[in-house]
């Protein structure tokens, strides 16, 4: 006998440049489908609420937080983790920022803070600190004070 439920759903997307179609729990959430579905665990867990920023990506060039977004709700969207971000340009120089202010420290924050300033640098404007600081206050970091983060921010920006 029928709960009335559904017991599978199918996710059709592309997630860094590469088409995937799976059949699914319609419940499954877009960041456990890219950690255990694609293996891309890059994208974090933090709060499971939608407020800490640790799951952040991009879907189709908004960003978004994935731990409460539904796989079946990107079924035709294009997704870009932090594996594909970093490994861009702009991601480099984020990266190499990221370092050099020491903006990381545990380094669970840092994906979510990654793609959230690639979101905010991505149209090639330089930004201030405060703009930096009002984008970023989304992320939730507990080790840097995020002075380090504001600062690459700012110069990957720059750059």
């Amino acid at each position: 006998m029928s709960d009335g439920f559904q017991t599978a759903a199918e996710v059709d997307v592309t997630v860094n440049g590469r088409r995937v179609t799976r059949v699914i729990d319609p419940r499954l959430t877009l960041a456990d489908f890219l950690r255990e579905e694609l293996d891309l665990t890059g994208t974090k867990l933090g709060c499971e609420q939608g407020v800490c920023g640790a799951c952040s990506i991009l879907m189709d060039g908004r960003l978004a937080r994935s731990c409460i977004t539904l796989a079946v709700q990107a079924t035709g969207a294009t997704v870009r983790t932090v594996e594909a971000i970093s490994e861009e340009p702009l991601g480099l120089r984020l990266r190499e920022s990221f370092k050099k202010h020491h903006a990381l420290q545990c380094g669970f924050c840092t994906p979510g803070f990654l793609v959230t300033a690639y979101h905010l640098l991505e149209d090639g404007a330089p930004v201030s600190a405060d703009e930096a600081r009002e984008q970023l206050c989304g992320n939730v970091c507990r080790c840097t004070g995020y002075q380090g983060v504001v600062a690459a921010v700012v110069e990957a920006g720059a750059a």
